[in-house]
């Protein structure tokens, strides 16, 4: 029976051994792990077509890590969380974003990290957080998605049933225009004709002006000193004349100064006798040719019968 119990005691001990052991390998695995790698969370506002768990994790085209779980938020269904777990020498950076990107020709999503300052500090987990998380921007798909949408809806506003009936009428004008045009073909190319015609003695006006010009710019160049010297000699004699003027001003202010004061103030008096002989001469020249013989004979001239 002692041996048997001895027996049991061994076992029970040798189990309990290899128990330990094993939550110690555990445990080390554990903490070896935690060690070699962090997680981070990264919340999309976008769908992540494509992405799965196990995708992987690039940092400027290197891979760093691969995604373990994906999620949507339970408080907004709109986002999908993403829970990466990085190589622990990763260095992520407060300004490090992440977004979607697309590998290969088979379309496999990625995440692909970018960003990290040199003078950032490392990224953080903030309270209230289980993990740090990462900024995100938006992927390539979805600016491609926002703007074929714009696209879209412009196309929509340009393709309207009022758009479409003005290049409706625009079109059909044009082809009346060219039918008006077709029609008149030998008319226009009159006009194309005459306008060359035209153009032709322009230019042969334009060239003999041109002579002319050249010609005209050349004479007056060889006469410009003999008109210089004949300017001159007029303002001299200009200058001699005026201070001719002056002088005898100067000699006759007196005079002038009397004829202004006395010989001014009979002007008026002559001016009227000077009417009023004019009328009487108008007078006596209307009798003359009226009855020459009366006016030499001092007789009226008779009055004509009348019946």
């Amino acid at each position: 029976m002692e041996t048997r119990a001895n027996h049991v005691l061994i076992g029970a001990f040798t189990l309990a051994v290899c128990l330990l052991a094993v939550l110690f390998a555990l445990w080390a695995a554990k903490y070896t792990t935690e060690k070699s790698f962090a997680e981070y969370d990264v919340v999309f506002t976008e769908a992540v077509t494509g992405l799965s768990v196990g995708s992987q994790v690039l940092y400027n085209g290197i891979s760093v890590g691969a995604v373990r779980r994906l999620s949507l938020d339970r408080d907004d269904p709109r986002k999908v969380i993403a829970r990466i777990r990085l190589a622990a020498d990763t260095p992520v950076k407060t300004d490090t974003r992440a977004k979607l990107a697309l590998t290969g020709l088979t379309g496999v999503a990625i995440i692909q990290l970018s960003g990290g300052s040199p003078g950032s500090p490392p990224l953080e987990r903030r309270e209230g957080q289980r993990v740090a998380v990462i900024q995100t921007e938006p992927s390539a798909l979805q600016n491609i998605a926002a703007n074929a949408s714009e696209i879209v809806n412009r196309i929509n506003e340009l393709l309207s049933d009022e758009n479409v009936a003005r290049v409706t009428r625009t079109l059909d004008q044009l082809d009346q225009i060219t039918g008006s045009i077709a029609s008149e073909r030998e008319d226009i190319a009159a006009l194309v004709r005459n306008a060359r015609a035209a153009s032709e003695k322009l230019e042969q006006t334009l060239t003999s002006a041109d002579r002319t010009i050249n010609n005209l710019d050349a004479n007056l160049v060889q006469e410009l000193p003999a008109l210089v010297a004949r300017l001159d000699r007029t303002l001299a004699k200009l200058e001699s004349a005026s201070t001719s003027a002056d002088a005898i001003l100067t000699d006759n202010r007196d005079a002038i100064a009397d004829f202004s004061q006395d010989g001014l103030s009979q002007v008026g008096p002559t001016m009227r006798q000077l009417r009023g002989l004019i009328r009487e001469l108008d007078d006596l020249v209307e009798r003359v040719e009226g009855n020459p013989a009366g006016f030499l004979l001092g007789r009226e001239q008779p009055e004509e019968f009348e019946p």
